[in-house]
């Protein structure tokens, strides 16, 4: 049945603020500081908020090795060849969905309860089991061996997932700092495991939304997802370690929280740098398209152009308020600026921003192709 591990009622019970973890944790907070500014060089947060959800969809799902490519997934997201979308893509497209309505829930009060963990992971499995009541869910190895086995009991899953619910809401109960609480977060809700499905990806929004309640990001931009696939084997080992030591595994603990600081740093710079890049492609395009429209530029169309790799002439009928005649003049003449490429694809032309799509391409690969921890329930 694997190794048991006693899950610690948080919050732990010995020290985590080593000189080391302070160090660490004072570079990753300079690096979120520096991308909490940035993002306010996009005057339009629905730009990020869409550009880089999408992004983080596609990385979180490929943790669990459900792979699609760019193009495809921007080609599902906006309904082309809705027949031939991959089942990879139609799972992105639903944690994208469960990424916004968590944001859409804690941006208004500030509170990451379990109920709305519940409607979180219900937007990603498509259903309401809510946590686990039934026993016989492990999780195994690439080699089909258990190398954990979660708490079986539902009283026992409530309690556990009820600590942590306190300890996410109420900073009175430990005064550490919000990204070591993130780390310790993480792993705790990993090792309660509480549902039967999605657990992985819904640990993930919660690393996001904990930084927005606590005020390190106005918005849902920074995102782990990338990292952890770039490193995937040392994040299931350092996981499992904590598991596996028995007796003081404080020191196990430490690692951990360090490579999730690492983590917010690193995944923090490479945003920053992609931030950067959208902000200079859009002034880019302002300084062509605002003289070639003269009295007729709008904010809209400029913001349009960047919310998806493609558009259409129905996006930017709905975004400009403008007739369809006007709007096909509008795109085609930015065709011809050099702005946009057209291509017919079944009976509609779309539009694509070649210059956002190679932005994005060429953000940081993935690189670890380790086989995920899978949950099996027996």
């Amino acid at each position: 049945m694997g190794k048991s591990y006693s899950i610690p009622i948080l919050p732990l019970p010995f020290e985590v603020e080593s000189k080391e973890v302070l160090r660490q944790v004072n570079k990753a907070n300079r690096a979120l500081a520096e991308l909490k500014g940035m993002a306010t060089t996009i005057p339009n947060e629905a730009i990020l908020i869409s550009t880089l959800t999408l992004q983080e969809a596609r990385d979180s799902s490929a943790v669990e090795n459900i792979v699609t490519t760019q193009d495809d997934l921007y080609k599902a997201e906006i309904g082309i060849e809705e027949q031939l979308k991959t089942a990879a893509a139609k799972e992105v497209l639903k944690y994208r969905e469960a990424l916004r309505r968590g944001f859409e829930l804690v941006r208004k009060d500030a509170l990451l309860t379990n109920s709305r963990i519940k409607d979180i992971q219900m937007h990603l499995e498509g259903n309401r089991a809510g946590f686990r009541s039934q026993a016989g869910t492990t999780l195994k190895n690439n080699r089909q061996e258990i190398v954990y086995t979660p708490p079986q009991n539902r009283d026992e899953i409530e309690r556990h997932m009820a600590n942590l619910e306190a300890f996410i809401n109420n900073p009175d109960m430990s005064e550490v700092d919000p990204l070591i609480k993130m780390a310790i977060i993480h792993h705790q809700f990993e090792s309660i495991h509480p549902f039967y499905d999605g657990n992985g990806r819904t640990g993930r929004i919660i690393n996001v939304l904990y930084l927005v309640i606590n005020g390190l990001l106005d918005l849902p931009i920074l995102y782990l997802s990338r990292y952890i696939t770039q490193n995937k084997s040392q994040y299931y080992f350092l996981i499992q370690a904590i598991r596996d030591k028995e007796g003081d595994n404080s020191a196990e603990w430490e690692e951990w929280i360090l490579f999730i600081l690492k983590g917010v740093e690193e995944t923090a710079q490479d945003t920053i740098r992609l931030v950067q890049g959208i902000a200079k492609l859009m002034q880019e395009y302002k300084q062509i398209l605002r003289p070639a429209f003269g009295k007729n530029y709008k904010h809209e169309l400029l913001n349009n152009l960047f919310y998806h790799p493609y558009t259409k002439i129905g996006f930017m009928q709905r975004d400009l308020m403008f007739d369809r005649r006007t709007v096909t003049k509008y795109l085609n003449k930015i065709v011809d600026l050099g702005l946009l490429t057209k291509t017919k694809i079944g009976r509609e032309n779309y539009y694509i921003n070649d210059a956002l799509f190679k932005l994005f391409l060429t953000y940081p690969k993935h690189s670890d192709s380790t086989a995920p921890i899978e949950s099996v329930t027996e």
